[in-house]
């Protein structure tokens, strides 16, 4: 990518963020992240010229944005999200849409935001579902750490 594309497609992400203060430019970045990863773990040919090789639906790129966040934030992921302005799966689609409407990303004719809304519960996902991978013994005392004055 050119400079004069790398600052172009900047200037667009800033005009989003500031016409669209509830989602920061890191969640306009990180959908951008999502989607690759989501591409490529479908094996989705990206530089097709062929639209239905490379297409990610709403549903699929929700589920990439969610597998990708566990692996890059893990426990963290919903607390990241909040502070990104993201608190359920309907502001991922209101994200992409917006990269659509500024020429950053396209969609097809039967994309819609709806596929976006409801997907899963972040609080469930993100929280509830958390598992940490290992073999570690939580049995330990933490006494040592109580004050004692």
């Amino acid at each position: 990518m050119s400079k004069k594309n790398v600052h172009d497609t900047w200037k667009k992400l800033q005009g989003l963020v500031n016409k669209d203060c509830r989602y920061s430019m890191q969640s306009y970045q990180f959908i951008f992240e999502a989607l690759d990863y989501t591409v490529s773990q479908l094996g989705k040919k990206y530089n097709s010229s062929i639209e239905q090789e490379r297409h990610v639906t709403g549903q699929e790129l929700s589920e990439g944005i969610k597998q990708f966040a566990m692996e890059k934030f893990g426990y963290m992921t919903r607390i990241v999200f909040e502070q990104w302005g993201i608190t359920k799966s309907g502001d991922f689609g209101e994200i992409v849409f917006n990269l659509v409407e500024s020429g950053l990303m396209g969609k097809t004719e039967t994309d819609s935001l709806d596929d976006f809304k409801e997907l899963y519960d972040f609080y469930i996902e993100f929280d509830e579902k958390f598992k940490i991978e290992g073999d570690f013994d939580f049995s330990y005392s933490w006494d040592f750490l109580k004050y004692s004055g």
